[in-house]
């Protein structure tokens, strides 16, 4: 498959998207845009536009894990100006919240595509910033800002969250692990008080994460 082709899917969303932006997305250039017929699921559009069996196998499991749990739906695009277009590009990445028109997210073969990842950037496109940058981080965690690659440093800025009246979640799939973009043998973070809590799991969205997204979009 071109790498260039993309996956375009319509995100359903609910309610009330943050139309925060984070960070920067560079995409790719000559997009093919394809328009699915209303009687094609998610299946045979995924399979008909991207042959690679294991992108398949990882994105429909990432996916239906917010179907399983919240009230998010992933439908084919059909021709909605809003939509989610997930794309092998550059790196692994997504804009934070709903920008009101095309929205790649980025998932670079060998090293993106894996459902907790795929879930981490689904999350970004849904509102969610990282959980080491929320408003109350201080509390939970050190930001070792002299350890930091420059390059990275402002995913580790601290935002003005909506906390949806949750608790720190060190098991967030949004949470960055120890030595996250660290200078080589450092750490990035450490959590506070205890700092043996373990950060940075990538299998898929805590419990704590599937709660914000029922009450965000008031499941």
């Amino acid at each position: 498959m071109d790498l260039r082709t993309t996956v375009s899917l319509l995100l359903l969303l609910l309610l009330g998207l943050c139309n925060a932006h984070d960070g920067i997305y560079h995409g790719a250039d000559n997009e093919i845009i394809v328009d699915h017929s209303d009687t094609e699921d998610l299946t045979t559009t995924i399979l008909r536009m991207n042959n690679d069996n294991t992108d398949i196998s990882e994105i429909q499991p990432a996916m239906k894990g917010f179907e399983s749990n919240t009230c998010i739906r992933f439908i084919p695009r059909q021709s909605q100006e809003a939509y989610l277009s997930l794309e092998p590009t550059y790196g692994c990445a997504s804009l934070m919240g709903r920008t009101g028109d095309i929205q790649v997210v980025s998932l670079q073969r060998f090293g993106c595509v894996s459902l907790g990842i795929i879930q981490h950037e689904l999350l970004h496109a849904l509102g969610f910033y990282y959980e080491h940058t929320r408003s109350d981080r201080d509390n939970y965690i050190k930001i070792n800002w002299d350890n930091i690659d420059q390059d990275f440093v402002y995913d580790f800025q601290k935002q003005d969250t909506n906390n949806l009246n949750t608790t720190y979640d060190y098991s967030s799939i949004m949470h960055y692990g120890r030595s996250a973009f660290a200078k080589p043998g450092f750490d990035s973070l450490t959590p506070i008080p205890d700092s043996s809590v373990p950060i940075g799991q990538t299998d898929g969205m805590s419990k704590i994460n599937i709660l914000r997204v029922n009450r965000l979009y008031q499941c």
